[in-house]
């Protein structure tokens, strides 16, 4: 069995272009050694370097994979200090009042809109959103992915983009891609550093802007980012969008629960079809005996769908990878490994249901 002393050795020949090496430039973190699997995060000092060390992190992966007696290794590459700012913004009003519309719309290309829900925040729809959006996009699918989360945007930290998008014309907005995705979100046309401080109108006249006005092209699917709750951005997007359905995810918990309930209750309101129910962070494999617990419970979800007779799509564990892979603006879809494949599961579910 190696040794830590054994990873360190061998990632100290890992050579950067800036002087010094990972181990004297104290870039490893949280490295372990579990039996012959090996795990450990690459901390840049910054985003832009950042950007720059993917074939160094690929490096580092072979060269802890030579050590004798390693088998897997999983290296992450995130950044310790913020993403550069970004450039002056466009000639572009983001937040005006919403203009008046005939009647639900969907933007000119873009075959489906499906928007992921939550009746309460912190248990992962962003998270699952992005992944999503990645693993349909690995799986040949035309996919958007539209963050509708005004008031706290997390899209494009862990879709790692933070370039303005162009408006040649001062009307239309030319999206960003990340991934495979084509994304949009607020978080990239405002100061990150800024509270958005706005009544109702102007969030729904933001949104109907970055669904009406953004150049999607064509999409097999577009995937929209809720906030939590079932506020005026709900409302907007239900009543003023084409909207094929509604997914809403959850943890087991029963506080969440209740929550999601108010979400699906909301879209039975609205009219709009719930395609389906996803059981986040419903168990937790501990990496160094396998024990497996389940910290919010267990099940709720599932029996909440056949409750309503929805849909279940299935769960997802609570996942030290995925949270490290988001921070660093790669989802963990992206990759490889036991939770790239159960997105990667979750993304055929969708396409053999005739969702994406």
């Amino acid at each position: 069995m190696a040794e830590k002393s054994d990873i360190l050795a061998a990632l100290a020949k890992i050579g950067l272009p800036d002087g010094g090496d990972l181990v004297s430039r104290d870039m490893v973190r949280a490295l372990s050694v579990e039996g012959d699997a090996v795990r450990f995060v690459i901390e840049a000092p910054d985003a832009a370097m950042a950007a720059r060390m993917e074939p160094i992190r690929k490096a580092a992966e072979q060269a802890a994979g030579a050590v004798a007696g390693v088998t897997s290794v999983s290296a992450v590459l995130t950044a310790h200090g913020p993403a550069p700012k970004p450039q002056a913004p466009p000639s572009l009003k983001v937040g005006r009042h919403p203009e008046p519309q005939a009647g639900p719309t969907k933007p000119a290309g873009v075959d489906r809109i499906i928007a992921i829900g939550s009746g309460k925040g912190g248990v992962g729809k962003s998270t699952v959103s992005s992944n999503l959006a990645v693993a349909l996009a690995r799986q040949g699918r035309r996919v958007g992915l539209l963050d509708a989360d005004i008031y706290g945007p997390s899209q494009p930290r862990m879709m790692g983009v933070s370039k303005r998008p162009a408006s040649p014309d001062g009307k239309t907005i030319i999206p960003l891609k990340a991934h495979g995705v084509t994304m949009m979100s607020i978080g990239l046309m405002m100061d990150p550093d800024k509270a958005i401080v706005w009544r109702g109108p102007m969030l729904m006249g933001a949104l109907q802007q970055m669904l009406g006005q953004v150049e999607w092209g064509e999409l097999d699917v577009l995937l929209v980012d809720l906030p939590p709750g079932t506020g005026d951005v709900q409302l907007t997007l239900c009543q003023k969008s084409d909207l094929t359905g509604a997914l809403v995810v959850s943890t087991p918990q029963d506080v969440a629960l209740l929550d999601a309930r108010k979400a699906l209750d909301m879209f039975k309101t609205l009219n709009t079809p719930v395609l389906g129910l996803i059981e986040n962070m419903s168990t937790f494999h501990c990496p160094n005996c396998g024990h497996e617990a389940h910290i919010f419970g267990q099940g709720g979800v599932k029996a909440e769908a056949e409750k309503i007779g929805a849909p279940f799509l299935g769960s997802l564990p609570i996942d030290l990878d995925t949270r490290l892979a988001g921070d660093a603006g790669t989802p963990v879809a992206a990759g490889e490994g036991p939770m790239a494949e159960a997105y990667a599961a979750l993304a055929k579910r969708f396409i053999d249901g005739g969702m994406a």
